[in-house]
């Protein structure tokens, strides 16, 4: 039977979960795997919930990862990251668990994670994890996201 025949969210109707434990992720076969390769999700309208004040946090987050027999099938992933909207976690949290929940699925050769969030109370926090160092040879870019400047 064909792995991705098994898709339970790609092509029907679907909501996202009520928080990030119960959210569905799903995976498909890599079609080019052996091939070492980098994948991006970029994500700039990340939210989720500050878990003291009940304030809305935002992030743009940006996810590498180098497949190994699997990829992350993309409507699960973005099912996932919204139900993150309400959920409250502080950032280091939500950032890390994103990552260790994709390692955790895909097994992938490398991943990294790049959590760079909004200022709150003046402050911006960015929170950085990847799984190790990359494969060499593979080329992984630079993330693209510039420090945080404000005003001034």
């Amino acid at each position: 039977m064909n792995e991705n025949s098994t898709l339970s969210l790609l092509g029907h109707e679907a909501a996202p979960a009520a928080n990030p434990e119960a959210a569905t992720l799903e995976r498909v076969t890599n079609p080019h795997a052996g091939t070492q390769y980098v994948t991006r999700f970029t994500v700039p309208e990340f939210t989720s919930i500050c878990p003291v004040t009940g304030q809305p946090d935002f992030a743009h987050l940006v996810i590498d990862y180098i497949p190994g027999d699997w990829l992350v099938e993309s409507k699960s992933l973005k099912l996932f990251l919204t139900s993150f909207r309400n959920h409250g976690a502080f950032h280091e949290d939500c950032t890390v668990y994103i990552a260790k929940r994709l390692v955790d699925l895909l097994q992938p050769a490398w991943l990294r994670i790049g959590g760079y969030w909004y200022p709150r109370g003046g402050i911006p926090i960015d929170v950085f994890w990847q799984t190790g160092n990359a494969p060499e040879g593979a080329w992984v870019p630079d993330q693209g996201v510039p420090p945080y400047r404000g005003r001034g």
